[in-house]
């Protein structure tokens, strides 16, 4: 992902701006309207009604203000003085019920509308091809389900809830005031179109802040999840300067983005405060020439009124300005939810696909061609057999297409020409979900997650019984490592587990799992050749009565394969068991030679550690 810079925030041509709400904005919005909210409309409608009795509390404390001052001035009724402090009082403390239960409310409803949304998102985040994983930081995933989800939750639960408050409250007074007199209230609004103008005109840009910002945010995640990642290597190569300063760097840049995006926000208070003046400038000006006037029937506590009334107003219009500021930037949030949704899975179940097939039989490639996007052509009329119950090795060099093959094999990735079958099935043909549970994968890249042993093993599969766990464990020889740690959490990616623990945690999984097919990946590659013996030990137990397939670089894991592919540059340039490649001399029995003599050659003595006296 491109690292975000602050030239980004140049400023766009005129031409280029868009309108407050574009197509997208709008579809967005209902998106989530039709998604998550409109099922609680009820509720919906209870906060309304009780934000509509907030405005309507300070609408009758004007008109009991006015009536107050009436009594002090003109009648001088101490009864009616004391029934209007009561009527004030109860009326606060209605809206002050309210107060409490509004947000009560709505921060109910926008945590549960966010906790769908996210159900939603893991749930389409799971039927995502595999592509999308390796093209995707990190750090923009976890954005997009934390950072943006809960900004969304925030906006709405309070931000939004707040605005349509201080609405109701601005619409409720306006109404009042303008029916006590329309042309003071008419002189007193006559420069709040203005506001809108404002607004306009800073929505742009902060909409291109606040996306520069989200993504400088995803990269700086990404950036803590790589280095968390290789802190083996950083500490190694002593390189935690250089990481410091690039993890400085980027949140540097966090810094000036969050401040020019502050900035850009923060242009609608002060003019809202200069329209403000102006307006109270009108009110006392033009309020008390009708005061003054004797022909115009508004007295001193119509004028007070007015003006505490136009007071009560400023807050809250002041906020609902703020809040379609603040909005622009939600947009962009509720753009990158959205944007993972609209990602399409390329590899799918399809209409009529099958659920029940021959998965112990034969697997053929028959003239597969493929390529990863952006890359040369990998595979071109490739044939491959993978007899069932027999073990099927390939190997080759690096990016040859080894492991390529098992991807293709699960439909990890879909061929470009060609057919893959098993037991005379194309697996294009049958139900993803069904296909894949046919597997049992033992791979170098080991997933271990932060919890027991137990539990790491049960990962395959939950519904398993105590007893057909313990027999998984045992057959791998790891039971008296869960006795002795019981339900302590491994670590972050296994960190407590040594090599060879992590392999057999992954070989005790497959032993669970027992599904028709196995795919050794690469399984025995980290390990020393001590280890490596009593691991393949336990493969080979495994391996019985499976039809299973084997990739490996390490060539000595191969030697018992009933027949050996060879790989080249995407083609098969050898085949035949590790007796017959070897009788043939060609690339195979080059690579099992170069490897035994790395294996068993001495070190020169100039290589050996010298004895300190």
């Amino acid at each position: 992902m491109r690292r975000p810079s602050l030239r980004d925030l140049r400023p766009r041509p005129r031409a280029e701006r868009v309108p407050l709400f574009s197509a997208q904005d709008r579809r967005n919005l209902a998106w989530f309207w039709r998604g998550y909210l409109r099922g609680k409309s009820w509720w919906l409608l209870l906060v309304l009604a009780m934000v509509t009795l907030q405005g309507l509390a300070y609408q009758q404390f004007l008109s009991l203000t006015e009536t107050g001052l009436r009594i002090i001035f003109d009648n001088a009724d101490y009864g009616g003085l004391l029934r209007v402090c009561l009527l004030v009082l109860g009326i606060f403390s209605l809206r002050a019920l309210m107060s409490l239960l509004v947000p009560w409310l709505s921060i109910w409803l926008a945590s549960d509308a966010v906790m769908r949304m996210r159900r939603d998102l893991i749930d389409h985040m799971m039927g995502l091809d595999l592509a999308f994983f390796e093209r995707t930081a990190p750090g923009d995933i976890i954005l997009r389900l934390v950072n943006q989800a809960d900004g969304l939750s925030n906006f709405v639960g309070q931000t939004t809830v707040g605005a349509v408050r201080d609405a109701a409250t601005v619409a409720i007074i306006s109404g009042y005031l303008m029916w006590k007199s329309p042309a003071l209230f008419l002189a007193a609004v006559v420069v709040l179109p203005i506001i809108p103008l404002v607004v306009r005109l800073v929505s742009n840009r902060i909409k291109r802040v606040q996306q520069t910002a989200e993504n400088a945010m995803g990269a700086y995640m990404t950036g803590l999840e790589e280095m968390s990642n290789g802190m083996r290597t950083v500490k190694i190569a002593n390189q935690e300067p250089v990481e410091r300063a690039r993890l400085l760097r980027a949140i540097s840049e966090i810094k000036d983005l969050s401040i020019r995006l502050k900035l850009s926000q923060s242009l609608i208070l002060p003019v809202v405060d200069i329209l403000s003046a102006l307006v109270f400038v009108l009110i006392i000006g033009g309020g008390g020439y009708l005061a003054l006037n004797d022909s115009i029937a508004l007295d001193g506590a119509s004028i007070v009124g007015f003006m505490i009334g136009v007071a009560l107003i400023f807050d809250p219009a002041r906020r609902v300005a703020s809040f379609f500021v603040e909005l622009q930037a939600s947009l962009v949030l509720l753009d990158g939810v959205h944007s993972l949704l609209r990602e399409r899975p390329a590899i799918t179940s399809r209409p009529g696909a099958v659920t029940r097939f021959d998965a112990r039989g034969d697997i053929v490639f028959d003239a597969v061609d493929f390529h990863y996007d952006g890359k040369p052509q990998l595979f071109q009329g490739l044939d491959l057999t993978f007899e069932r119950g027999k073990v099927t090795a390939i190997v080759g060099a690096t990016g040859s297409g080894k492991t390529t093959i098992l991807s293709l094999m699960a439909r990890l990735y879909e061929v470009e020409g060609g057919q893959i079958r098993i037991g005379g099935t194309p697996v294009n043909q049958i139900a993803v979900p069904a296909l894949r549970q046919s597997f049992s994968v033992v791979a170098q890249d080991i997933v271990i997650f932060n919890a027991s042993i137990w539990e790491n093993i049960r990962y395959v599969r939950p519904e398993a019984t105590d007893e057909q766990i313990w027999d998984a464990a045992a057959k791998v020889g790891i039971d008296a490592l869960i006795r002795e740690r019981g339900d302590a959490p491994l670590g972050p990616k296994g960190a407590q587990l040594s090599g060879g623990q992590k392999q057999r945690v992954a070989i005790a999984r497959a032993f669970l799992r027992s599904a028709p097919i196995l795919l050794l990946d690469e399984a025995t590659s980290a390990l020393d050749q001590r280890t490596e013996e009593k691991v393949r030990q336990a493969l080979d137990v495994l391996s019985q009565g499976k039809t299973t397939v084997i990739v490996a670089h390490r060539l000595s894991a191969v030697t018992h394969a009933d027949l050996i592919y060879v790989l080249d540059d995407g083609r098969v340039v050898e085949r035949g068991t590790h007796a017959e490649l070897l009788a043939a001399g060609g690339l195979y029995a080059g690579m099992y030679g170069a490897q035994r003599q790395g294996y068993h050659e001495p070190r020169p003595a100039s290589a050996r550690p010298v004895a300190s006296g």
